[in-house]
């Protein structure tokens, strides 16, 4: 038998030992989607396979993602192409507002939701095709961006009632010369120190060495006390901005910790940086993840240009966050479970002698009340098809049989009491005659 890949998940309509319903993923999709429309975002689609090298150049060349998770391969064009399945969001957008030069005359604040891929070893809450909400908003510089996507994160938590289970980590990377002399103090005081530090740790050093400040190791962690810090090589800028984000989140109530350490594993990002965590899920207690990313147009700008050229390419400010789908649902199926909704409103069991009478009427239902949603089984027998209503979920069922259609009635029966009363065919049609 054919099965699906490992990691690569199906979503059922029913609940499964791996999944919720469907139905749950579409209100968790809903309520996001409302909150992002209240604060004017609009949604942008991307394709789901990009060239591999603007995630080399965006992400990093250095980083987990591209070194050992993406999915990679080359296409059939001639000479061929290499292309990867999107291992994260950021990239693909900014490629997208380059390209059709949504940046002329505008600050565009995109959205968009979908799956990414990356070869992990797959665990509750991550697998090798999962799905993220990311939030892009360009062309901005000030830090009322920052507050203003921590802010909107916040209320989905509200919405979502889990905001109480969510904790805001924030810090400043600086920018890139205050980053690469702070990260030259950093190796210099790690290499006399290299044995002591995990495996991991000790390949970062050459490679990745920020990266070393979020090592799970508890040696490197009681190592890194005594290294430096970066917050003692922000310029006066970097800081007046950070300091500013603060009085921003206290002032919209959303408390916060500046966690030291927080660096993310993405190379584009300076200054701002914040995750919500939570210790519900165990190891993996990242909901949502972002920060400030200013230099990444310019970076991707300047791809195939000579080194004079590139210099002279002009970034734009931009700032964003994403958040697994997967593990937000699981933060939410364990502390304010989603109540599933049933398939359908009415249910209509036609006998099978009447079937075409059947279809008439629940298209016209259908037409009258858009807000309903109708179902019918095929036409077997009555009996068959109320077992069927029964499964459905519905709040009602619709009878037509035989006397029904020479008596120009419907039989209505309420599911969760068994009442069952004859109306005329027109009752469900009215609004102020029908309420569920």
């Amino acid at each position: 038998m054919i099965k699906s890949i490992k990691g690569f998940n199906d979503i059922l309509q029913v609940e499964t030992a791996t999944s919720r319903p469907s139905s749950e993923w579409r209100q968790l999709e809903a309520m996001l989607k409302q909150a992002l429309d209240q604060f004017g975002y609009e949604e942008i689609r991307l394709p789901i396979v990009e060239e591999t090298q603007l995630f080399a150049r965006a992400i990093g060349d250095a980083t987990d993602i591209v070194e050992k998770e993406m999915f990679s391969f080359t296409d059939k064009s001639d000479p061929p192409t290499p292309i990867t399945l999107r291992p994260e969001g950021t990239a693909g957008a900014v490629r997208a507002v380059i390209e059709h030069n949504l940046l002329r005359g505008d600050s565009p604040k995109l959205w968009y939701m979908g799956p990414m891929f990356r070869y992990e070893q797959p665990q509750k809450g991550r697998y090798r095709q999962f799905h993220q909400l990311g939030v892009e908003a360009f062309g901005s510089e000030h830090v009322d961006v920052e507050a203003e996507l921590i802010a909107m994160t916040y209320l989905m938590w509200q919405r979502l009632g889990i905001d109480h289970e969510l904790s805001l980590e924030i810090n400043s990377l600086g920018e890139l010369d205050e980053r690469k002399a702070y990260r030259s103090a950093l190796v210099d005081f790690l290499q006399t120190q290299k044995e002591q530090l995990d495996e991991d740790s000790q390949r970062r050093l050459t490679t990745n060495p920020l990266r070393i400040l979020d090592s799970k190791d508890p040696n490197t962690q009681a190592l890194l006390m005594e290294a430096p810090r970066l917050a003692d090589f922000l310029g006066e800028d970097s800081q007046a901005h950070f300091e500013q984000l603060k009085t921003y989140l206290t002032a919209l109530g959303i408390e916060y910790v500046v966690n030291p350490n927080l660096v993310r594993g993405l190379d584009y990002y300076n200054k701002t940086v914040f995750e919500w965590v939570t210790d519900k899920l165990g190891s993996q207690a990242t909901v949502c993840a972002g920060g400030r990313y200013d230099g990444l147009i310019g970076q991707l700008k300047s791809i195939g240009k000579s080194e004079d050229k590139a210099k002279a390419v002009k970034s734009e400010p931009a700032v964003g966050f994403a958040m697994g789908l997967e593990r937000l649902l699981l933060l939410v199926q364990a502390v304010n479970p989603i109540q599933a909704q049933p398939a359908c409103d009415v249910f209509v069991v036609v006998h099978p002698d009447l079937y075409q009478q059947g279809l008439l009427y629940a298209q016209s239902l259908r037409q009258a009340r858009s807000d309903l949603r109708v179902k019918m089984a095929s036409a077997s027998s009555l009996k068959a098809q109320m077992k069927k209503a029964d499964k459905s979920g519905a709040q009602l069922t619709v009878i037509l049989a035989q006397d029904e259609v020479e008596n120009g009635t419907i039989s209505v029966k309420t599911m969760h009491t068994g009442e069952q009363v004859s109306q005329d065919k027109l009752w469900l049609h009215s609004a102020e005659n029908f309420r569920l």
